[in-house]
């Protein structure tokens, strides 16, 4: 190793630490204790790496150790949280046991600022979480958060777009299919969207890859992969570990990395053949996706996390410029790029399948594969530039060694409500169709198809059941398998808004009763938890308590978070933050594809039937927001759950969850799918609280000959309106019309 005490005094007279101090997210006691631990005064590259590892959204410091609570292993787990992606058992295939890969993401503050870019970049690098795993990229899945919509020429409505614009360009410039998403509208997010990004990866088990340097590999190469090195994303960490100010958007943008999906097409083609490769060789290596805190980052933590440290030359990383500052050149955050640590034996053929055979200098200017730095025993992590040590830490310090203690206090609890103060409201209702019909019209219950015709929901020819058709999207991922991976995701911002456990609650019940609903078994979930300061001690509190409804929701159902993510600071300069928003994906294995409930509404005669807990309760309720009431959230009977899923298994020929808007939406979207000839008559005196609570399980299509399994909602009738248990009634054809346009003035 070079020799370091010689050499350090000259970096810090040739760079002024005490210049880029200003633009670190630091704060005083963490700077001191970092200056305190090395036991000298940092370099400013130093600085900069602990400023992008010791931020939230790198190091987990206020949230880790609460994350314990949550179930993380079971018989279907492989790989639970800890590296980039989780992995979950699919099925057995002719004696090979396949898995589904998963991981889970947001892309908040960038989609904010440069909504087109930030959420692009989301999907860029949630893919590669996926991919580095050595699973082959299957799926996508975007739940967003947008800001009120009232106006298309709004702020909002220009983040919404361009949100969903960058979604739509990466997925399909990559060729993956988007097989599930939701999008809510609130004005909690007027000044900080939500952009979540989930992905979908297969792999046979033996051939999962780690984002470890694995036993013995001191020696061995360290390899980066990909585009070339450039100051877009530079303090993306630490920009994404903070607040949002408005006032700050024109230097935030420099924060945001570039997407260049076309590359990463070639990235993952390549990395393909590199997995096949080593599998003929029987290697196991390490590969890591290049996220925050950029070369620096995902090095530090390559190596750390099998025991060892690294040694880095920056003058070997390609660059798209000469002349990048040292920092820059770490801990930039340049999007389409992977790392690699490998045996000296096959770096050669490693080379030359990327930079040859796949061409990547002829298809981005400086893109390549290049070694750049070794993997060491001594467990420290060494940066050289210019023939000069820039840094040298003790690497467990830099990537494991942060926690924060923040203060915990409980929740305050909403006062009752009087349930008759609502009943008196429902009583006022004039007519049940013209509700129905402002309903069916709601941002939130309307139809969501003009957001994702803007993607590629079948490329590939796996999809068996696209997004939209469905509770849940449906793939058959191995060819000529019975095997099939359902996926859906959850999370109510209107509960959120009222009570963030039980919010957390519904959203694992609503994600695994939307896979059960089609036919599918829940085999695993993911988590990506949207919050505001953790600093603010009741922000904290509603996080600690959306924690609670994930473990209660979870452990209930016998199910395990196997990815996730945190997400804090969602708020504005003035402290407005976002609603409680834990937002909850599932993944469904089908041993039998021919088993898949496909959704219909029967034929007429047929009944609907309300199957589970009935549940009355209206509040956060897209029919409170409509008719002004104020109630508490629903409760639901967790211990009961299994077996309601056991029983809708078991019954009828269609299945669907009721969610926003009621069994009466849910009932008005099946008509929908169905054909023009049909419609429904309610029962006659049906208590209007049934139709419009929004946890009330499942509606379910029952022959009129057998006894119902629940509360009749109605009969199938082949006269193509809806007739209401007032006697109102209403066109079919006349709801599908609202329902269909709502969106189209945001995106038309």
């Amino acid at each position: 190793m070079r020799p370091y005490r010689s050499r350090l005094h000259r970096v810090l007279r040739l760079r002024s630490v005490t210049d880029g101090l200003a633009r670190l997210a630091l704060r005083p006691d963490e700077r001191e204790r970092i200056a305190q631990q090395l036991g000298r005064e940092p370099t400013l590259v130093e600085w900069y790496a602990f400023d992008a590892q010791w931020s939230e959204h790198c190091s987990y410091k206020s949230s880790r150790r609460h994350l314990a609570k949550l179930p993380t292993s079971g018989p279907g787990v492989i790989l639970g949280p800890g590296e980039d992606s989780g992995v979950l058992r699919l099925g057995r295939r002719q004696g090979e046991e396949y898995a589904i890969v998963i991981a889970h993401e947001s892309h908040n503050h960038p989609s904010q600022v440069v909504p087109f870019e930030g959420a692009a970049t989301g999907i860029g690098g949630i893919v590669r979480d996926v991919l580095c795993m050595g699973a082959e990229v299957i799926a996508l899945a975007d739940p967003l958060r947008f800001g009120r919509a009232g106006d298309p020429n709004s702020h909002a409505c220009s983040v919404a777009r361009g949100a969903v614009d960058g979604i739509s360009a990466y997925g399909n410039a990559i060729g993956v299919p988007n097989l599930a998403g939701d999008v809510y509208f609130h004005e909690g997010f007027d000044e900080n969207c939500l952009v979540n990004v989930v992905a979908l990866g297969l792999v046979k088990e033996p051939e999962i890859v780690h984002s470890f340097v694995p036993k013995g590999a001191a020696g061995w190469a360290i390899v980066l992969v990909g585009k070339a090195t450039d100051a877009s994303g530079f303090g993306g960490a630490s920009f994404s570990s903070g607040t949002l100010d408005v006032a700050d958007d024109d230097s935030n943008k420099g924060a945001v990395q570039v997407p260049d999906p076309f590359l990463a097409s070639v990235l993952m083609r390549a990395s393909y053949r590199v997995f096949a490769m080593l599998r003929e060789r029987g290697l196991v290596v390490g590969y890591k996706d290049l996220g925050a805190g950029g070369i620096m980052g995902c090095s530090a933590e390559l190596c750390s996390s099998g025991g060892f440290g690294a040694r880095i030359e920056l003058d070997a990383v390609n660059a798209a410029l000469p002349g990048l500052a040292p920092e820059v050149l770490a801990v930039g955050e340049t999007q389409e790029r992977l790392c690699w640590a490998l045996p000296q034996e096959i770096v050669a053929d490693v080379l030359r399948i990327y930079n040859d055979e796949f061409s990547l200098p002829q298809i981005a200017r400086n893109a390549c594969a290049v070694v750049i730095g070794e993997v060491t025993a001594e467990p420290r992590y060494v940066l050289y530039h210019r023939g000069e040590i820039v840094m040298d830490v003790d690497i467990d310090l830099l990537t494991g060694s942060i926690r924060d203690d923040l203060p915990v206090q409980p929740c305050v609890a909403r006062p009752s409500v009087d349930p008759a103060i609502a009943d008196r409201r429902l009583a006022a209702v004039q007519s049940q169709a013209d509700l129905a019909a402002s309903l069916l019209a709601h941002r939130d219950v309307a139809s969501r198809e003009p957001l994702y015709r803007r993607y590629d929901r079948v490329v590939r020819g796996a999809t068996v059941i696209p997004r939209g058709v469905a509770d849940a999207g449906v793939l058959a991922p191995i060819p000529g398998s019975p095997l099939g991976v359902a996926l859906a995701v959850a999370g109510n911002p209107r509960y959120g808004a009222l009570d963030a456990q039980r919010a957390a609650e519904l959203a694992v019940v609503e994600a695994v009763r939307r896979v059960v609903a089609v036919g599918a078994r829940p085999i695993g979930l993911t988590d990506c938890l949207n919050f505001g300061n953790p600093r603010q001690p009741e922000q904290y509190a509603q996080f600690l308590a959306a924690i609670d409804g994930l473990s209660a929701g979870a452990r209930a159902l016998e199910l395990a978070f196997v990815s996730g993510n945190v997400s804090f600071y969602n708020e504005s300069a003035l402290g407005r933050a976002v609603p409680a928003s834990a937002i909850v994906a599932c993944v469904g294995a089908c041993d039998d594809l021919s088993t898949l409930r496909l959704p219909n509404v029967g034929d007429s005669g047929d009944r609907l039937v309300l199957v589970g807990a009935h549940a009355g309760a209206l509040g956060g309720s897209v029919a409170a927001a409509l008719l002004g009431i104020d109630e508490g959230l629903p409760e639901v009977d967790l211990g009961a759950e299994c077996a309601l899923h056991a029983q809708v298994q078991g019954i009828g020929s269609c299945a669907r969850v009721v969610g926003d808007g009621g069994a009466l939406a849910t009932i008005a979207q099946m008509l929908f799918g169905a054909d023009e000839r049909l419609g429904v008559r309610f029962t006659p005196g049906l208590a209007l609280r049934t139709l419009l609570a929004e946890s009330n399980g499942f509606v379910v299509v029952q022959p009129s000959a057998e006894p119902p399994a629940g509360i009749v909602l109605g009969t199938v009738t082949g006269d193509a309106v809806m007739q209401f248990p007032d006697e109102s009634v209403v066109a079919v054809a006349d709801l599908k019309a609202l329902w269909s346009a709502s969106l189209e003035d945001i995106y038309p």
